[in-house]
């Protein structure tokens, strides 16, 4: 009788491991990859068919205290803020106030040129692309004043030596933080509260540039692994420091850098992948919100460099599912790894945020196994 229980008890046990859900499979899965990583948290999110159908959070936002990653944390998304900051741009366009051929310097008030270059243009189009030649050699977070040839003598140091425009590319920070500053100034609005009152709030978000204006208690701490002491530095006070001296003494249409147009945005992963889903229905939510044109979104997806297949802060990614070209945008600093990625003619998407990660393979190799494993579980035919 014994043996007849302890049989049917394996047979039981069986036959639940094998009616395990997607989500129960990928969970043990990816667990198994962030503990070997030493993962501290990380949010996952997919889309399909236009809707979330799955999300997770693994995990602590902060090691001292042990909190765990919840729906409700923010997280500094990095690099991903760009395409908040040329879809910002994109409203304005199609208000008619600026072009994505206007020539920069008459959009920032000074001569915006290559030296090597003096006569070719450098466009909104070439800084949302990066093809502007530009380069953040001599940094990006102090003052857009170092691309002034009026003020700052060693202004050349920031042009490389190809013309902009001619398909050369380089990823360069301070091309957002000019931007930024055109937004500011053909809109009259603060960057910030721009993107607030224009994008994230139309779309039924909480997030935002300006820590001040978010509940800090909610942000995600940042670390950064040290090899030297075998643990992990806590970025957070550097990644929120809130700038309220500078902020105080806000030139508008010059300081716009102070929250980063490149970088600053916080914001959830749900609220993360509700902003995508617009960009993969082309400007519209599915409940139908519409923040840009359709024309506007589709020109975003368009690459305007190869071999880096980067649009206007979109780019085109075949290597997180293998024969697959996915949307978006990554992004990474303070020890932060952040992804969004979409497939718009089918309808599915992926948002992934670590806060800390050691993988021999990069801190952002966890958005790659963590994308692979999320479309393996609920996309992959």
């Amino acid at each position: 009788m014994k043996k007849l229980l302890l049989a049917a008890g394996l047979v039981l046990v069986l036959m639940l491991s094998g009616c395990e859900t997607p989500g129960q499979k990928f969970e043990k899965d990816m667990q198994a990859y962030l503990d070997e990583i030493q993962a501290v948290g990380v949010a996952c999110v997919v889309v399909k068919d236009n809707q979330v159908v799955y999300h997770h959070n693994f995990g602590v936002k902060n090691l001292e205290t042990q909190e765990p990653v919840d729906d409700a944390t923010l997280w500094r998304i990095a690099s991903i803020s760009k395409s908040f900051t040329a879809t910002s741009l994109l409203q304005q366009v199609e208000q008619g106030k600026l072009s994505l051929t206007d020539d920069v310097s008459d959009l920032l008030g000074f001569t915006v040129r290559n030296p090597k270059f003096p006569d070719t243009p450098i466009t909104l189009e070439m800084l949302l692309s990066h093809t502007s030649s530009l380069n953040d050699n001599r940094g990006y977070w102090t003052t857009i004043d170092i691309l002034n040839p009026a003020l700052d003598p060693d202004y050349a140091g920031c042009y490389n030596d190809y013309e902009p425009g001619s398909g050369g590319y380089e990823y360069c920070n301070l091309n957002l933080n000019l931007a930024g500053t055109i937004l500011e100034r053909v809109s009259g609005e603060r960057f910030d509260q721009y993107v607030v009152n224009h994008v994230l709030r139309p779309l039924g978000l909480y997030g935002g540039y300006c820590v001040d204006s978010l509940d800090n208690a909610r942000f995600a701490h940042l670390y950064a692994w040290n090899d030297e002491k075998g643990g992990y530095d806590d970025n957070s006070d550097e990644a929120y420091a809130p700038r309220r001296e500078k902020i105080a003494a806000y030139v508008m249409g010059h300081d716009a850098l102070i929250f980063s147009p490149t970088g600053g945005m916080k914001i959830s992963a749900l609220d993360l992948a509700r902003y995508m889903t617009m960009h993969m229905n082309y400007g519209t939510t599915p409940d139908g919100v519409r923040i840009i044109s359709e024309e506007s979104s589709r020109n975003m997806q368009v690459p305007r460099s190869e071999p880096e297949h980067y649009g206007l802060n979109l780019w085109l990614a075949d290597d997180y599912v293998p024969g697959i070209t996915l949307v978006g945008h990554t992004g990474g600093a303070y020890g932060l790894s952040s992804a969004m990625f979409f497939k718009p003619d089918e309808k599915y998407g992926f948002v992934i945020i670590c806060n800390g990660s050691h993988d021999a393979e990069g801190t952002h190799n966890v958005l790659h196994q963590g994308i692979a494993r999320m479309y393996k579980y609920f996309i992959e035919p």
